[in-house]
């Protein structure tokens, strides 16, 4: 359901409900088609009404009074918090009570230290004047889909504090989210070292304190399903105090009068779920396992026959009936289909512990390689060792202790200082044996996007090796693996070339590949300890795309927009050679500058500016680089205005005919020329520009400028990432939005609104794929 481009119409989902119902109390061969007309009809109507309950596109961007309580833990950076805000009732929103905004409160620009924002609590109550905008994202090759994930969320709108200064503080802080806070801060005193952001993951579910190294050498060691308060920890909890309830059941005899022994250990088994989950803050990993755990327990409890496999089947229905979106979050793959090949593949007699263990391990690596590598476009080679020695010290380990000083601290304030501490200390001594797994190069396997048949014939490959020892030709089925590990690439043929401008926001990084050469044309943009798109957009589409190394980086310039990114880009991928404008802040192997040209597979790439001993002037020396190949020509022009454009005009006139053109400046007013426009001849305009961006990009001026001139205007605001072949079909483009379109597409949702919103181009017509 939720994959189709848009979602039915309301009124064929609520005709297919009944019908579904119907045919599943009937029973028979009707059953399973009933089941799943109810199931496609409940999630198409729940997804209705959450996208409903969005920020209403007339909304967007006023100013406006917002009131409720912070309710997750502000995450404090270096010149912002971001938090959870829960809306109280208010007649002036288009959101109702209870819903969540994501609220980031920002230092002022020449603020010498953190201003009022270090003041957030959760649980607190504030009055805010914020400006809104319905969810939105960036839409890229193997980026993560914001919009997807902020619907499973539930979260209405996002936004920002404006006039900090103004800010009310209602009530102080209360609840949960206030114990979570300041148990937090009492983890950190008490351990002192930098091993306590782990300890406050494993202990609360408090993942504030880790860096974005912490999380990358996780990744590599596969072990972030392990950090924060995982489902396999709150099973662990659940199996602890349902063994408990049992032997002080045994010990005490006359409690079976007044409560069976099994529905004791089940009431205990919920019970001890539950209030793990609520130290998380009732997260969504921890809520589906509690929910699973309650499945089993209610049918413990009326002492009904469950087997592993049907218990499995109930639990994913109460989670789905409970949030049929689950199916949004790759948790609730990974979750589920673990279990299943755990159920379908071990053995039913009891053997040794440590062979079973093992088994388990090569059951979940086999079994789940073809999710994980569809999910998340990556797998992790050193992820079973790792996981063979995090598995058990950890969850048996660390975890104990760190949730031992949890509850003596819910005692009385100090007694949790040493249990934390010798939580850390245990962490600490497995902590270097992961980073040294993590660091191999081959730790880490990056897969380029795959098709979903290719996905289909991965899991018939596990399927098939992981079948009884008997059957004959297991060595074949790793041929149905190929397709998912190494799918092919799509590299353009000799004499072709084609090129990805990646929606990075308000900024630009473009790729360009040859048969056997790849270019990347600027890094996109990064903000100190905030948001870099080198390391969120350019590295995941380069991974995606099948990059394996980058044979030249050009900057156009030094700007944080165009240049931001180049650290996390060069950290991440080998690079070759770094071009860059003779005086530009940033660190590069070689000066771009007019006359330089170089010829790769039959594509010839020219430098048309800066020259020689052109002062670096910012956005007016960027490097202009024209691109040639045998179907065509490209112009990619940074963010030079009219000067240069001219300039351009008088001295290589001829080089400026181009198919395809950059527009300069992301489109500004003092940039797109018209003599330039009509000297390019080009049909089409490609735009880098972010949503909504305080500076108009792009302006009306520009673009129809560009559009009077013949050329369709595309802008990745609007489109996504944007993909130009220029080979021998002539010339094609691929927009990220259209082609993989989803039910919860902002741009589409504003476009189904039918009010008054002017896109930032004026289409003439739809490109083709």
């Amino acid at each position: 359901m939720l994959q189709l481009p848009v979602l039915p119409p309301i009124w064929l989902l609520c005709g297919l409900l009944p019908l579904g119902l119907f045919a599943w109390w009937n029973g028979g061969t009707a059953r399973l088609i009933g089941a799943a007309l109810t199931g496609v009809a409940c999630c198409g109507l729940h997804a209705a009404l959450v996208l409903g309950q969005q920020l209403a596109p007339a909304d967007e961007g006023r100013e406006m009074i917002v009131q409720g309580v912070v309710a997750s833990l502000p995450d404090q950076q270096a010149r912002r918090a971001r938090f959870l805000f829960e809306l109280d009732a208010d007649a002036a929103l288009s959101l109702p009570s209870g819903r969540q905004l994501v609220l980031s409160w920002y230092d002022d620009f020449d603020a010498q230290a953190p201003g009022p924002r270090t003041a957030l609590r959760a649980g607190q109550r504030w009055r805010f004047q914020a400006k809104l905008r319905a969810p939105r994202g960036l839409r890229n090759p193997g980026g993560l889909d914001a919009e997807r994930q902020l619907l499973a969320q539930r979260i209405a709108a996002t936004g920002y504090v404006r006039a900090p200064e103004q800010a009310v503080l209602l009530a102080p802080a209360a609840g949960l989210g206030a114990w979570r806070d300041a148990t937090a801060r009492r983890i950190q005193a008490a351990v002192g070292t930098s091993s306590a952001r782990f300890v406050t993951a494993l202990a609360i579910g408090d993942t504030r304190g880790l860096q974005d190294r912490d999380w990358e050498l996780l990744r590599a060691a596969g072990l972030t399903h392990l950090i924060a308060i995982s489902g396999f920890h709150v099973g662990l909890v659940s199996g602890l105090c349902a063994l408990l309830a049992s032997a002080l059941w045994r010990c005490c005899p006359a409690l079976g009068l007044r409560l069976p022994r099994p529905t004791a250990c089940a009431l205990a088994a919920v019970a001890g779920a539950s209030g793990y989950a609520a130290i998380a803050g009732f997260a969504l990993p921890t809520v589906r396992t509690v929910l699973m755990i309650g499945v089993v327990a209610l049918a413990r409890g009326w002492r009904r026959p469950l087997g592993a496999s049907r218990a499995l089947a109930l639990a994913a229905i109460a989670v789905l009936l409970v949030d049929p979106l689950s199916v949004l979050v790759a948790g609730f793959w990974l979750s589920f289909a673990g279990v299943a090949w755990l159920v379908w593949c071990m053995p039913r007699s009891e053997g040794a512990r440590l062979r079973e263990f093992l088994s388990a391990q090569g059951v979940a690596t086999v079994g789940l390689l073809p999710l994980t590598a569809m999910l998340f476009g990556q797998a992790s080679l050193a992820g079973p060792l790792a996981n063979l020695v995090a598995i058990p010290w950890w969850s048996l380990v660390v975890v104990p202790l760190s949730l031992i000083g949890t509850g003596l601290e819910a005692l009385h304030a100090g007694w949790g200082g040493g249990p934390w501490r010798l939580a850390a200390w245990c962490f600490d001594l497995s902590w270097p044996l992961f980073t040294w797994l993590a660091s191999g190069r081959l730790s880490l396997l990056w897969l380029p996007e795959a098709s979903a048949l290719a996905f289909a014939l991965a899991l018939v490959g596990g399927l098939w090796l992981l079948l009884p020892r008997a059957v004959p030709g297991k060595p074949w089925a790793l041929l149905l693996w190929l397709p998912l590990l190494w799918p092919s690439t799509q590299r353009p043929p000799q004499g072709a070339v084609d090129v990805t401008v990646l929606d990075v926001g308000q900024g630009l990084s473009v790729l360009v590949r040859t048969h056997r050469h790849t270019l990347l044309y600027d890094a996109g943009p990064a903000v100190p300890e905030g948001f870099d798109a080198g390391e969120r957009v350019v590295l995941p589409a380069l991974h995606a795309l099948g990059v394996r190394h980058l044979d030249k980086l050009m900057l156009s310039h030094g700007d944080a927009d165009h240049a931001g990114g180049l650290e996390a880009v060069r950290r991440g991928m080998p690079t070759h050679r770094v071009q860059a404008p003779a005086g530009s802040p940033v660190p590069f192997d070689q000066a771009c500058r007019t006359g330089q040209a170089w010829t790769w597979d039959g594509v010839r790439f020219q430098v048309l500016h800066p020259g020689a001993h052109f002062p670096y002037l910012r956005n007016e020396a960027s490097c202009v680089l024209r691109i040639e190949g045998r179907h065509g020509a490209l112009l990619l022009t940074g963010d030079i205005g009219e000067v240069i454009e001219r300039k351009l005009l008088r001295q290589q006139r001829a080089l400026l005919k181009a198919d395809v053109v950059l527009a300069a400046h992301h489109g500004s007013s003092g940039s797109s020329e018209p003599g330039f426009v009509r000297a390019t001849g080009a049909r089409l305009a490609l735009v880098s520009a972010g949503f909504g961006n305080r500076f108009g990009h792009p302006h009306t001026g520009a673009v129809r400028r560009w559009q009077r001139h013949g050329a369709e205007v595309l802008n990745t605001a609007e489109s996504g990432a944007l993909t130009v072949w220029l080979d021998a079909d002539g010339l094609s483009v691929r927009e990220r939005r259209q082609f993989q379109r989803r039910p919860w597409d902002a741009v589409w949702l504003r476009r189904a609104a039918r009010l008054s919103y002017r896109p930032a181009i004026d289409r003439p017509s739809t490109p083709k794929d």
